[in-house]
């Protein structure tokens, strides 16, 4: 869409799709505030601080969270405190990390329990074999084409089903796609993967995916605003994996309650040692995302110290556990064809940002 459009757009998505709501609970828990500071960066010879680099890579949020305390926090582009801004795929590391809840529960008894015994009406498709592990991890084998582009691509066929609310309509189309390598042999980059796993999820604990978030990690983390998965009909299973929306403090909870291992007020959600085996590389990255990304975990981007959930347009939450630091940035990167030849790589200014902020 134009760019002009875009940030209002990320703000109403909720409009746009059925969705279903992740409820905060009774008692929303403040963040506690420290000394605020200044990150300066440089970029091809010139030094930017806070201001200009919202300004240079629109930048509609920017909060960073150092031992707990919050210690920048802005908003641009229209976006107010409790505007729930589109997720896009950061909420596949959110959903990738309930299949921990779900295991230290007993729901699901193995991350590598084969995909068809949570969702049948995958047997005798290409899913045949699928792990659990495999579509958290992006290697499914299952053929995909993720170009946004290419509206016949994998993906805007996906998308369009979700558009039209048609239910079943995914699980109808990944059930349909060819095998392309051994399933946990290959990386690549699956937006329909997430929704199985979140689809399994769903069947594995006996309710919506939204009820179980708020269960979870919404109410015990003391979220402040409701927040929401989108569904791919109305009334239907959640989008697992892209079109969710949060407020900026809420995506920093939640990065939080990664940051301390999945325990939230001295009780374990996840099992211990599920944050460390999420953080462990899956896969070698042959083509990087980021400057600053080398490999894929549990559903998360993964580079020197830090753990990474990256969305389209420029959404990222970077946790560096061993430095107490996390650091959300949301935007409305430019997308073709509206991006000019002279643009920066805004992905890797972002990195170069954090980065800064990670010395200041």
């Amino acid at each position: 869409m134009p760019p002009a459009i875009q940030p209002y757009a990320y703000r109403i998505v909720d409009r746009l799709f059925a969705h279903r709501v992740i409820r905060r609970g009774p008692a929303p828990r403040e963040l506690p505030r420290g000394p605020e500071i200044d990150p300066r960066y440089v970029v091809d010879g010139r030094e930017h601080d806070v201001a200009s680099f919202m300004d240079r890579n629109v930048i509609a949020g920017i909060l960073v969270i150092r031992h707990g305390k919050v210690v920048l926090e802005r908003y641009g582009l229209g976006l107010q405190e409790h505007d729930r801004w589109s997720t896009m795929s950061t909420v596949k590391s959110m959903t990738a990390m309930l299949v921990g809840a779900a295991v230290r529960d007993g729901a699901i008894g193995s991350i590598d329990d084969p995909l068809t015994r949570y969702l049948p009406s995958l047997r005798q498709s290409a899913y045949e074999g699928v792990t659990l592990r495999h579509v958290m991890t992006m290697s499914s084998g299952v053929r995909w084409t993720e170009v946004y582009p290419d509206r016949n691509s994998d993906v805007n066929r996906y998308s369009k089903s979700l558009a039209d609310k048609v239910p079943g309509g995914v699980l109808n189309l990944m059930a349909s796609l060819p095998r392309a390598a051994v399933p946990g042999s290959t990386f690549l980059y699956n937006s329909g993967d997430t929704y199985l796993l979140g689809a399994a999820l769903t069947q594995a604990v006996g309710k919506p995916l939204a009820d179980y978030m708020s269960e979870k990690v919404w109410q015990p983390a003391g979220m402040e605003c409701d927040a929401f998965y989108t569904l791919e009909s109305d009334g239907g299973q959640e989008i697992g994996g892209s079109r969710a929306g949060m407020v900026l403090r809420d995506f920093g909870r939640f990065a939080e309650f990664v940051r301390n291992d999945g325990v939230i007020d001295g009780k374990r959600v996840l099992p211990e040692g599920w944050v460390e085996a999420a953080a462990t590389p899956a896969f070698k990255l042959e083509t990087p995302p980021v400057v600053d990304i080398t490999h894929y975990g549990y559903s998360w981007w993964l580079g020197d110290g830090v753990m990474a959930a990256l969305g389209h347009a420029g959404q990222r939450i970077d946790i560096f556990r061993d430095e107490g630091l996390v650091v959300v940035t949301l935007a409305a990167f430019p997308q073709p064809p509206y991006v000019p030849a002279t643009d920066p790589n805004r992905r890797n200014e972002v990195a170069a940002f954090t980065q800064a902020v990670r010395t200041t």
